[in-house]
């Protein structure tokens, strides 16, 4: 268990700089264009959030991450000689079944967001 604490900044630092790094550059690049005057509707669609897609992908991870979490409480209720394969197998399974009703959430939204839209026919 110490050991992981000792790993754990190597691992922070190793998810952290790709991320620095793509902020600064899209930073700069924003700058740029502002700077020459670039900044009209053709450009902005590349610099618009899009938050439907940040909290759908966010309901995704955060389900395969409760799922994950859940099959390491029922690994731990395994008897003493079965912990690690219960463990990986409740793992698998929880997190494709968190996937599959992700699955089924998201398809249900796409579709409301079909249906709501103007000018598109029903299915």
């Amino acid at each position: 268990m110490d050991k992981m604490w000792e790993m754990l900044p190597l691992i922070v630092m190793f998810f952290m700089v790709p991320i620095i790094i793509k902020l600064l550059s899209d930073n700069k690049t924003r700058r740029k264009l502002i700077e020459k005057g670039l900044v009209d509707e053709k450009v902005k669609y590349l610099f618009m959030d899009k938050p439907k897609e940040y909290v759908s992908s966010s309901l995704k991870w955060g389900m395969v991450l409760i799922a994950i979490g859940l099959a390491v409480f029922v690994g731990q209720m395994a008897p003493k000689d079965l912990v690690e394969e219960v463990t990986i197998g409740a793992m698998f399974v929880f997190g494709g079944l968190a996937l599959v009703i992700y699955y089924i959430i998201a398809s249900r939204n796409i579709n409301k967001h079909d249906e709501n839209r103007p000018g598109t026919l029903p299915q």
